[in-house]
C-alpha cells in the first residue's frame, strides 16, 4: 500500500475544526481506514491479507477512518494489547454501504421516533455508528468531532474477507511519528481530506456537518 502523507501542520488548513466530519485518505475506489491489535492479529492479517486467526467474528470490530483518532485510542501503538496499527484499503462501494446500514449507539431524539423505534434499527442493523471529540497529536480534545464505525455479524464477515483490498503494517511508521510529535513541524500524518457522503439521506441520518469551518 502507498499511504500519502503531508506535513501535519499544513493538513490542519484542509481540515474542519468543528463539527461532525469523515477525515480519511480515499480515492475513487477505495478509502482506508485503521485498526490496532496485539502481534499476534495484526501480524496474521497482514500476512494473510484478510482477518482471521485469533481475530474474533463474534464480537463487534471498530473502525477508524480518521488516524489520529486512532492514535488517540491506541496511543501511537503503546497500548497493550494495541501494539500493532494496521492500515485498511477498503473498496469504496463497501465503506458506502456501511455507511447506509449505520445505527447510532445511543438514543437520538431527533433521528428517531421513539427509543422503541431505535432500538428496532440497532437490532435490524449489523453497524453501529460514534461521533467521538476527535484529538490532536498530543491526545488534546479538539471540538471536531471524529466518527467510528462497529461491525458484527454478517458486515463483519464481509469485512473481514470480501471488502478489503490490502492490509498494510504501519507500525514502524506510527513509530517513527510518534517520535515527531513533540515537534510538530516534524510530523508526516497520512494524508486526509473531508470524504463526502453523497446520499443527502444518509448524510442527514448520519448527523454529517454541511459547515466546513
Amino acid at each position: 500500500m502507498v499511504l500519502l502523507t503531508e506535513p501535519y501542520l499544513e493538513q490542519l488548513n484542509h481540515w474542519p475544526q468543528t463539527g461532525r466530519h469523515i477525515l480519511a485518505q480515499f480515492d475513487d475506489d477505495s478509502i482506508v481506514v485503521y485498526q490496532a491489535y496485539r502481534q499476534s492479529i495484526g501480524r496474521y492479517a497482514h500476512e494473510e491479507q484478510h482477518f482471521g486467526g485469533e481475530f474474533s467474528l463474534s464480537r463487534m470490530s471498530w473502525i477508524k477512518p480518521n488516524f489520529l483518532w486512532m492514535m488517540y485510542r491506541c496511543g501511537w501503538g503503546t497500548k497493550p494489547e494495541q501494539e500493532t496499527t494496521l492500515a485498511i484499503r477498503l473498496k469504496r462501494a463497501a465503506f458506502d454501504a456501511i455507511l447506509r446500514q449505520a445505527v447510532h449507539s445511543s438514543f437520538i431524539p431527533e433521528l428517531y421516533a421513539s427509543r422503541t423505534d431505535w432500538q428496532a434499527a440497532v437490532a435490524r442493523s449489523d453497524v453501529r455508528l460514534q461521533w467521538d471529540p476527535d484529538h490532536g497529536p498530543g491526545g488534546q480534545k479538539l471540538e471536531r468531532r471524529a466518527i467510528q464505525l462497529g461491525l458484527r455479524g454478517q458486515a463483519l464477515a464481509d469485512y473481514a474477507r470480501d471488502w478489503i483490498l490490502e492490509i498494510c503494517d504501519i507500525s514502524d511508521f506510527v513509530a517513527e511519528q510518534r517520535n515527531n510529535v513533540k515537534s510538530l513541524n516534524r510530523l508526516l500524518t497520512p494524508r486526509e481530506r473531508t470524504y463526502p457522503v453523497s446520499h443527502a439521506a444518509v448524510a442527514d441520518r448520519l448527523g454529517i456537518s454541511t459547515c466546513m469551518t
